[in-house]
This record gives structure tokens, sequence and C-alpha cells, in this order.
């Protein structure tokens, strides 16, 4: 297929589809009991999304029986909708838009209401993680992602093979990914534990050069946190469905990367050989720092295991300027060193865990919350071009230390000074919650980057904290930047 020349999805019926805007999209709802293997005890019933404005291209949908596929045509009889929806105009086997898996119908939750994995719009999906809550979502594959000067494309899953013989407690889906530079064969085994795991099989062929070519993107959404927040620009403390990037890096080093709102499309690179993992992480669990009824409190963190030799490259970070919470705008992935060019096979293995941390936790402090402030002393003039940064560690051998013992703050920045420099207890009566407290002085609006972890003598405490700071002038205004 990678021969031929692309042909786009199917567009059924698009001046009805057009009809069915958000509003109309959202009264219309599959019917569960016509679900597929929503039959016996122990299943997981599978219902499909329907076709409307947002999601206007169709997707075939085959069920796997025996060995057997068939497809599953679209009938207007599986959904419920308004008498006066323009849902009713569609004809029969104008197709889906995707699909979700219900919880198993002899679950203790109702699998009518409930499911824990979407596939829904170009080569989205995502889960439910262990907390019952959607957040972030991952892609079967990234494509030019923040590159200059070419527009980033967004291949489509066309084709879902959907097999009840799958893992145990779960189900297996095959897909068929298609594009203008590419064309995919993926597997998704699925099982529903804990959270969600996926282990996910693929085998990619480029139809043109790829310059950013990313592996298990995940994309998330960051506003604002404690880190920076402009005043009275919203009502709540924090918005995001994830706070940082976690990193184990190839010769094991834990690496903790807070997310910005950049003040304009920046990408980080962390060079790398045989990633242990990475993940988007939702570390705040505190209620009260969102007082949100969607719960940012609940979404999940989202890890991903390489299988197999992912040899040498980066986990490349972009982070898109965003001025409310309904775009996604931080991408997560995989970049290998060799280029991707026309012609290529690309195969890759991982395995995705959708849970409220991760998978592996390491045996260091972890860091807990980035603070920015004004610099300077309490009761003095605060100096310009001074930033402030508080950075809260917890657990680990902090836990610990001796009475009397202060952990040590090592610091490392691409430009700039240190000033006022020392570590504390937090002062809230919980063993191993630490401060580092640090002054930066830096001129210009170039980004700096910095490293801090904590030590005492040659032991070290804490993971690695790295951040990419913008100097105030710019980053403020960032905040709420016009798109």
């Amino acid at each position: 297929m990678a021969k031929e020349p692309y042909a786009e999805p199917v567009r059924p019926a698009p001046e009805i589809v057009q009809k069915i805007d958000y509003e109309a999209w959202g009264k219309i709802r599959f019917d569960a009991d016509q679900a597929l293997f929503a039959k016996g005890p122990g299943q997981f019933p599978v219902s499909f999304f329907h076709l409307g404005m947002f999601f206007p291209k169709a997707v075939e949908m085959y069920a796997v029986e025996g060995g057997q596929a068939r497809e599953i045509v679209y009938d207007p009889a599986y959904f419920a909708m308004p008498a006066d929806s323009p849902a009713r105009e569609l004809p029969k086997g104008a197709g889906f838009a995707g699909l979700r898996v219900q919880e198993a119908r002899a679950g203790a939750l109702d699998w009518r209401q409930n499911d824990w994995v979407a596939f829904l719009g170009s080569d989205y999906f995502r889960a439910i993680g262990e907390l019952h809550q959607y957040g972030l979502s991952c892609r079967a594959v990234a494509l030019d992602v923040a590159v200059a000067g070419k527009a980033e494309e967004f291949p489509d899953f066309t084709q879902f093979y959907i097999d009840e013989s799958g893992p145990e407690n779960g189900l297996t889906l095959y897909a068929l990914l298609e594009g203008p530079s590419i064309v995919g064969a993926c597997k998704y085994a699925m099982t529903r534990d804990k959270g969600v795991i996926m282990d996910v099989e693929q085998i990619l062929c480029l139809r043109r050069d790829i310059t950013r070519f990313g592996i298990a993107p995940l994309t998330s959404m960051y506003w604002f946190s404690e880190t920076v927040k402009p005043t009275a620009v919203d009502w709540r403390p924090e918005v995001h469905d994830s706070d940082g990037l976690a990193l184990w890096t190839g010769k094991g080093e834990r690496i903790w990367r807070p997310l910005n709102n950049p003040p304009r499309v920046t990408a980080s690179a962390f060079l790398d050989e045989e990633p242990r993992g990475f993940g988007l992480m939702q570390r705040d669990r505190n209620f009260d720092h969102y007082l949100d009824g969607v719960f940012y409190d609940r979404r999940p963190s989202l890890w991903v295991e390489p299988k197999g030799k992912w040899g040498r490259g980066a986990i490349q970070l972009v982070e898109i300027p965003t001025d409310d919470e309904i775009h996604d705008n931080i991408v997560a992935m995989w970049v290998a060193e060799e280029p991707a060019k026309a012609g290529a096979e690309i195969a890759s293995g991982y395995r995705l865990y959708w849970l409220a941390d991760g998978p592996f936790p390491g045996p260091l402090a972890r860091c807990v919350a980035t603070r920015l402030g004004n610099g300077g002393q309490p009761g003095k003039p605060r100096p310009k071009g001074v930033r402030k940064f508080m950075v809260e560690f917890l657990g680990g051998p902090l836990a610990e230390l001796p009475f009397g013992v202060k952990p040590e703050p090592v610091l490392w920045a691409s430009r700039g000074t240190f000033s006022y420099v020392f570590t504390e207890a937090v002062p809230d009566n919980v063993p191993g919650h630490w401060r580092a407290q640090f002054d930066l002085t830096v001129t210009g609006a170039d980004p700096v980057e910095m490293r801090l972890f904590l030590r005492a003598g040659d032991k070290i405490l804490s993971e690695t904290w790295v951040f990419q700071y913008h100097p105030w002038s710019e980053c403020e205004a960032s905040c709420y930047p016009k798109i």
C-alpha cells in the first residue's frame, strides 16, 4: 500500500454530517444492548461513535471471531437520537467514527455507562487509568510536530479488527493506519487491570521523508499550575492534565521535568540510548489544588516502557503556548537518531501503562512542586532580573536523614548566576519533605536550562529536577498568549 498513491478516507454524505454539530452529536447515544460482545458475562462489550461535524471520516469496523472477520455495517437503529436529529438522514452503511470498550458486563460498574478505552479521531486513543477518569491521549505516530516550514500530518485509523480472543481480562485491536506519508499496521493488546495496560506492536511504512518521526507520542494539556499563574486569570488554582515529564534513562538516571506553558513553541531533546521508559505524569492528586468538577486530580498518568532495542535517539518534549484548557499543547515522544526516509519500514514495540502513578517507582525522593517568585530577601527591595525558585522533594532517603543533617543542593544552569542557595524542611510535619531554595540572576530573553538534585556527602538523595526557565518579562505575558 505504501507504494501506491494515498487515498483519503471516505467522508460519507458530507452535506448531512456537517449538520451534526457538537450539540447534535452529543445527543446521539449508542444502544448498549446492540454492543459487540455484549451477550456473555466477563466479556468487554464494544460500542461505536457516530459520525459528526468534527469526526466526518468513516472507519471500517470488523469483528474477529473464530479466526474469521466480518464487517459491522452502520445502521441508524444502533443509536438512540432525537426525532429531529440530522443523523436520521444518514443511510445504512454510512460508517462509524470510532469505538470504545465498555467495562465487563459482570463487573462492579454498570457496563452500559462506563468505558475504559476509546479510539476516536485521526490516530488518537485514550484510557481511563485506575481512577476512572479520561485525560491525556496517545497516538499511533507523530509526524513533523513543530517543524518549521512543514505542517504536522495526522494520519487516520481507517480499519479496526476487534478480536475478543485477546489477553486475559481484555481484548485485542488490529488497526490499519493511513496518511499521505505513511501506511501502518498496529496491534493493541489491551488489559483491564488495576488501570489499563496496552502492549503495542507497529510496522510503519513510509511514503515520504519525515523530519521529526515520533514513536509512542503522548499528547496532553498544561495551562498553568503552582509554578507560574498570572493573577486572576482563572478561578482555579491549577488546570492541567499532566504536570511533568518523567524519564528513566538507559544509564538509570531518574529525571523530572515540570511542564511549561511557554511564550513560543519550544522543543526539548533528552538524548539517550536504550531508554528504560518515559511518561507524562499527573503527580498532584490534591483536589484542593484544582477545585474543579472535571476532576483534574484524577487524570491518568501514562508511562511508556520500550520493548526490544530502541537504540540511540532522544525523548523529545514539545510545548506549545495556550490560553485555555481546550487545547492539547504538550507532546512527548521518542525520536530515533536514524533519519526516517521514504521507503523505510519501521517496527516498534512498547507497553503503555495508564495508571495513577508510574509503574516502576525509584528509590529516590521525588520532586513534588516547583514554585517561582520574586528574587531577593524578604524586607528588602527586590532586585530586577532575579527570580526565586522553590523546588520541593518528598520521600526516599530524605525521610531517613539523621537529625541535624541537611541535604545539599547540586545546581547547574546554562547561563546566569545562583545566589541565596539553601535547603530546609517544609514545615508541614511530613517526614522527608524538603525544599531547595535559590535565586537565579539572568539577563536577556533566551531560555535557561537548569538541573538540580539533592545529596548528602557522596549519596544521591533525589531524582534530578530539570527545568527550562523563560525569563519573567516574557513568561508573565506568555501565560495568556495571543494564539
